[in-house]
């Protein structure tokens, strides 16, 4: 498959949502993304299960090091699941080999930013993960979650909402994540503006992986920037010509793969530092 076919299938399911109430919205996200997924990996074990009243879903190698990686999804804080991106956590599991819990947190409207981040929060401290690792609006939460640690663990970040999203520091528009969309997700949810504290790093080491055609890549370049100057060791791999989304199909679109397996691979590396 290449990013053009990818583009017009996810741009079909996205256009059926908008003509259906947020419930089944929601469930028709979880559908769609994964129709993009591959089979589980043989011999993986997962578990849905709740860590103080959140709701979490525990991914399992069949060979695995000691310790585990949480993982919050994206969806722009109102959609998303561990369904959705059942796919994406999975094969980071078998990447890293390692468990991997992946965080079923509350969505807006029903709740705010900051219950959002709490229900990470409750994860986090009862999983003690030995990495975080986020895409999207997952990866503004995995940063927040970090920023307040003494000791932050190693932080994986896929194309997050970084700085101060304002019409000066976005990319150009892109297919299936327009300047206008995140301007929309900014005005909705002001807490996740983080002109300041994305000025100085979340965490001392921390792996990044962004797309080509997105718009918020120009900002996360720019965070990249004031981070490495502030001593934090950053990896940075940039997939050509993937949009916004795409680690959803990243089995199916060559240079997704190469740059996922990229990441998870240095990801692994600093784990084991």
């Amino acid at each position: 498959m290449n990013v053009d076919v990818f583009i017009h299938r996810f741009s079909a399911g996205l256009a059926v949502m908008e003509e259906l109430p947020l419930p089944q919205a929601r469930r028709a996200y979880d559908t769609l993304c994964r129709t993009f997924a591959p089979p589980d990996p043989t011999g993986m074990r997962i578990e849905n299960s709740v860590l103080d009243g959140v709701g979490v879903r525990r991914f399992i190698p069949q060979q695995r090091a000691s310790g585990c990686v949480l993982f919050i999804h994206g969806g722009g804080f109102t959609i998303g699941s561990n369904e959705s991106h059942h796919g994406p956590a999975a094969s980071l599991a078998q990447a890293l080999e390692c468990e991997v819990v992946s965080v079923n947190y509350r969505l807006a409207p029903e709740v705010g930013y900051p219950a959002m981040l709490a229900d990470c929060r409750t994860v986090l401290e009862a999983s003690q993960p030995i990495a975080l690792v986020g895409d999207s609006a997952g990866g503004r939460l995995a940063i927040d979650l970090a920023h307040p640690l003494r000791d932050a663990p190693p932080l994986g970040l896929i194309y997050p909402t970084v700085g101060e999203l304002s019409p000066a520091c976005l990319g150009e528009d892109a297919p299936l994540l327009s300047r206008n969309d995140v301007l929309s997700i900014r005005e909705q949810y002001p807490e996740i503006i983080a002109t300041q504290r994305d000025r100085s790093p979340p965490a001392a080491s921390i792996e990044v992986l962004t797309v080509e055609h997105d718009p918020l890549t120009l900002p996360i370049d720019t965070a990249i920037a004031l981070w490495q100057q502030a001593g934090a060791s950053i990896g940075y791999c940039c997939a050509p010509h993937m949009v916004h989304g795409a680690l959803h199909a990243h089995t199916q679109l060559p240079e997704m793969s190469a740059a996922w397996q990229d990441f998870c691979h240095t990801l692994k590396q600093r784990l084991k530092e």
